[in-house]
């Protein structure tokens, strides 16, 4: 079990360092030669974690893919309260500012690169509609769905205006959750207590 997790831990450290020198130096100018010297292993130890630069983008990509599902799934199964909103903002920030805040960095500095490798982008849209729906209930009114959904998307929009900014990756996470609790339908309003 130790090796499963050193290994797993070995693989985690590997998507950090080459997705902080993709943001930095670019994509195409990082070489998994600069990796693995970065990491103090060798290429063969890269090789052993990821087949290729390719490999190691479309893993940040998919871990946060994988993060999304697991809270459309954990919506599924909450039951109906005042708080769900407020606890499915916080998620959505721990979400986004966990794998998110990396991959959101890379696709900024690298557009072209994250198009091309981003795996499944064509059902981000389907996987969100479904987080909302869950979230909001059949009985919301159009308020009530729209400020749900905006204060959830909020995050993003956050992590976005918030770069170039002199802000720890904590601050700006603050922030966020901050914002996209101000944006919630108020607490007691019809619909807002509904859940799956």
């Amino acid at each position: 079990m130790a090796g499963q997790r050193r290994g797993s831990d070995t693989k985690a450290e590997i998507r950090r360092v080459a997705i902080e020198l993709f943001t930095v130096q670019g994509y195409e100018a990082t070489s998994l030669r600069e990796i693995s010297e970065r990491l103090g292993i060798t290429k063969a130890a890269l090789y052993y974690h990821f087949s290729g630069k390719e490999d190691i983008v479309r893993s940040l990509f998919t871990e946060y893919w994988d993060a999304l599902d697991s809270m459309v799934a954990w919506a599924r199964e909450q039951p109906p309260g005042p708080d769900l909103h407020n606890r499915a903002v916080d998620r959505m920030v721990d979400l986004v500012t966990g794998d998110g805040l990396p991959a959101m960095r890379f696709a900024l500095a690298n557009p072209r690169i994250a198009r091309d490798l981003h795996p499944g982008r064509e059902s981000a849209f389907e996987r969100l509609t479904e987080l909302f729906e869950i979230l909001s209930g059949p009985d919301a009114s159009v308020e009530q769905s729209l400020r749900l959904r905006s204060a959830l998307l909020s995050v993003n929009i956050v992590l976005l205006a918030a770069q170039g900014l002199k802000a720890s990756d904590e601050k700006i996470a603050e922030v966020a959750r901050d914002i996209a609790h101000l944006l919630l339908p108020p607490a007691g309003a019809p619909g807002t207590d509904v859940g799956p």
